[in-house]
């Protein structure tokens, strides 16, 4: 953890929360807050899912590459990562030395829920969304937990509740 820059990464699968926990956090504690998806999508001039159609996954994560090591050398910022960030070892590297790693917790049924429709989620919509979610949780959690300064369960408090939990952790680690 580099508290130096004192940045704060929200990780986890698609669902979880990471944009809306993000904007409450950002703004409570007076911080910048930035979505990488969101990044990405300024500068290309395309939504998500354009690009994965264009470009596959491999060119969609090549772009992620760059947001994350663009944003994360920002400072007193808070940033919402998509949920496969983690997959390539230069962003985890760049969010592990750069902040403070908060992983967004919620098992695979749960965000299923959340995630039903699958409007602007790309990996759902090839396949059973529930079996993709667990397969991507497979791979994904342990490289979140690897990374993370602090887990956070977002399946039963409201989100200001998460963010007051979240404020409360983040002062009793520093």
């Amino acid at each position: 953890m580099n508290s130096a820059t004192n940045n704060i990464f929200l990780i986890g699968l698609m669902g979880a929360g990471k944009s809306t926990v993000g904007k409450v956090l950002a703004k409570k504690l007076g911080r910048r807050f930035f979505d990488a998806d969101h990044v990405i999508e300024e500068r290309c001039g395309v939504k998500i899912p354009v690009i994965f159609e264009m470009e596959g996954e491999a060119g969609f994560r090549k772009r992620e590459v760059q947001a994350i090591r663009e944003v994360t050398s920002e400072k007193n910022i808070v940033l919402a990562t998509g949920g496969g960030a983690v997959l390539l070892p230069e962003n985890r590297k760049a969010l592990s030395e750069q902040g403070t790693v908060i992983y967004l917790y919620a098992n695979p049924t749960e965000l299923w829920h959340r995630t039903k429709g699958g409007e602007g989620r790309p990996l759902l919509r090839n396949g059973n969304p529930k079996k993709i979610l667990e397969n991507l949780y497979a791979i994904r959690d342990p490289l979140y937990r690897k990374i993370a300064d602090h887990i956070i369960e977002t399946g039963k408090p409201s989100v200001n509740q998460l963010v007051n939990t979240l404020i409360m952790q983040l002062e009793l680690s520093n």
